[in-house]
């Protein structure tokens, strides 16, 4: 069976190396996952249609939990997906890209990016709810300790996201090395706890049989429907594991799975659903009440760690994903800055970073209770789940090369059970779901505006420009003053001449000795081999074009490009080299190709761009920029 190969040098970590990445893998990876116990199984049963917590109710649903973790998280995540990596990433984006260039014919290809681009933007809403419900269903722990404290849960939250928010500029270098090990003792004491539910109604163990969770949605029909919703919470964090793994790896994040993570939850569920067995006053918050007495505040405590270490992880996934649209062209430019000077993973984009601040805080207001915020959590990821399922179709078809039989019979298995999950989270649409789906069609407007008017600018400006060799041609006719030094003018459009260099040589006259068109190139895979970053092509009277390609996971550094040309026998010094930037001004033309309100949006987001200057690492005392209006 065809598989995908990971980049040449990629060993399979093993040994004292592949435990450490595991315990690393713990804090990115399962953060959001392992805070479901906090909420989950309380909102099957306290949540919108609740069930009343009956013995066949109570073993129906740990019956529909167990095998939802199964199905969903183990056999098609942790089986399946993962292996449909883009040379060792994962993610939606990485996917979109791998299938993109899998299938041929333009409409084809159209469908890969909106799906593609919608799971994306569904992924802020889900990086906006995330940190929410996290925090909350650990602070609400509070309550249960004691009621006279429950006034102190929203503004405890809403400190603990800003804290949390506030730190991102310092990087997650340092508090990272404790993520793990937090984990751990959170997932030890999770199984703990899940035992010492499990010895007062050993009983529960028959939920393991699939008969129970067929008898739970015939009997209840309708209500167990709407109850799958909550049922779904245990399997929210499924899709972290893919976005991760070109951090670790499989081989980590699946030891993880099955030798801890995956036990530890089944147990802390079936623990939760003993006690309702054995006391199901409990209902209200069977987490918290698994545990004794004394243990309360330093559950609490741990809960709110780990909740916060699940909020980080989303929140880095956010900006590995802005990072990602930035550079497949679906964002404009933006600050990133490396919080690290050995983990390139290691990022903070500050627009992103306020912008989810502002609005987790707005939802921790709102909905006020993870009850309430359950509501919202679900249909993104549900959503989300489903595109996948359609792109790795196109994957086992195209790369992998399997049988068409055999790719239907996995993605419709699948397909069933992640449409079943969506058509029960639907029904929250009106409770607060719609949150989540309204975030994702703004952010959905905004790639693909972006990308559209680029497309555009750049076809206007194609239109305009002057043909390379008419340049060449003139200038060898009538050659213009030339003065020492190099020019470089950056340009989208390889093989015409920038409107930069038309406008220098008609107002000042004089051309520099050695003239290089760069064009900056994204490529649909993660990274570029650095032998095959640059290509050069010698043209005539000292002129160069020059093609550098990066992958969506990388950022363009003007510095290393010049370094690559000294490779191949052209010597640029930076000190000695002047830039010649353009600076399109937007103007509205009789020819709209766009609707009006998406001209504006993207004349908004163009002026809100980062400049090319910091973008591109160019020295800023070396950089001439011309204005050109461009009609759009």
């Amino acid at each position: 069976m065809h598989r995908l190969t990971r980049p040449a040098g990629h060993e399979r970590p093993h040994g004292r190396y592949l435990l450490a990445l595991s315990l690393a893998a713990l804090g990115v990876v399962y953060g959001d996952i392992g805070t479901s116990p906090l909420y989950a199984m309380h909102e099957c049963f306290f949540g919108l249609r609740a069930v009343p917590a009956t013995r066949e109710n109570v073993l129906g649903i740990l019956s529909l939990i167990f095998w939802s973790l199964i199905i969903v998280v183990t056999a098609k995540y942790h089986v399946y997906v993962i292996r449909a990596d883009n040379h060792g990433e994962g993610g939606i984006l990485a996917l979109m890209a791998l299938v993109r260039g899998a299938v041929t014919g333009r409409r084809a290809q159209s469908v890969v990016v909106v799906l593609g681009l919608f799971g994306g933007a569904l992924l802020y809403g889900d990086g906006i709810i995330t940190p929410a419900i996290s925090v909350l269903g650990a602070v609400e722990g509070l309550r249960v300790a004691t009621p006279a404290l429950t006034r102190y849960v929203v503004p405890v939250s809403i400190a603990a996201l800003g804290g949390l928010f506030l730190f991102q500029r310092r990087g997650t270098g340092g508090v990272g090395k404790v993520f793990g090990p937090v984990l751990l003792v959170w997932f030890v004491t999770l199984a703990t706890l899940g035992v010492r539910g499990i010895l007062m109604e050993p009983g529960v163990l028959q939920a393991v049989s699939p008969v129970h969770a067929v008898h739970f949605l015939t009997a209840n029909r309708f209500t167990a429907f709407v109850v799958l919703g909550a049922v779904f919470l245990v399997a929210t964090g499924g899709e972290a594991l893919y976005a991760d793994l070109g951090h670790f790896g499989e081989r980590p994040i699946q030891l993880d799975w099955f030798t801890l993570v995956g036990p530890s939850l089944v147990l802390n569920y079936f623990g939760q659903g003993a006690l309702l067995l054995a006391a199901p006053g409990t209902v209200r918050n069977p987490f918290y009440q698994l545990a004794p007495e004394w243990a309360l505040y330093p559950l609490v405590a741990l809960a709110t760690m780990a909740a916060i270490i699940a909020s980080q992880a989303i929140i880095s996934g956010a900006f590995s994903l802005t990072r990602q649209a930035v550079q497949l062209g679906y964002l404009p430019r933006m600050s990133i800055i490396h919080t690290s000077a050995r983990e390139i993973g290691q990022i903070y984009i500050p627009g992103v970073n306020w912008a989810l601040a502002a609005a987790t805080i707005a939802v921790v207001l709102a909905f006020r209770s993870s009850s309430g915020l359950a509501h919202a959590y679900g249909v993104a990821v549900t959503t989300t789940m489903i595109i996948t399922t359609a792109l790795a179709f196109v994957v086992t078809r195209k790369l992998w090369k399997w049988p068409l039989m055999a790719s239907l019979a996995v993605t419709a298995t699948f397909l069933l059970v992640d449409l079943t999950f969506f058509t029960a989270n639907a029904i929250k649409i009106e409770h607060g779901g719609w949150f989540p789906l309204v975030v994702a069609a703004a952010v959905y407007t905004i790639l693909t505006t972006w990308q559209r008017g680029r497309a555009l600018l750049r076809s206007r400006l194609r239109e305009s420009a002057v043909p390379l060799e008419i340049l060449l041609g003139d200038i060898t006719a009538d050659p213009p003053t030339r003065v020492p030094g190099t020019a470089v003018f950056l340009t989208p459009n390889v093989g015409t001449t920038p409107a930069a260099l038309v406008h220098n040589l008609a107002h000042n006259k004089v051309l520099h000795q050695q003239v290089l068109f760069v064009s900056v190139l994204s490529e649909e895979i993660p990274s570029v081999r650095p032998d095959e970053r640059v290509a050069v092509q010698p043209l005539a009277n000292g002129f160069y074009s020059v093609t550098a390609r990066y992958g969506f996971m990388e950022e363009p550094s003007m510095p290393d490009i010049l370094r690559g040309l000294h490779r191949r026998g052209i010597v640029v010094p930076l000190e000695a080299t002047t830039f010649f930037l353009g600076r399109e001004t937007l103007v509205a033309a009789g020819r709209p190709a766009m609707a009006r309100w998406r001209e504006r949006l993207f004349a908004l987001l163009s002026r809100n761009a980062l400049s090319a200057t910091a973008f591109f690492r160019i020295p800023p005392g070396q950089v001439f920029e011309v204005g050109v209006q461009v009609e759009m």
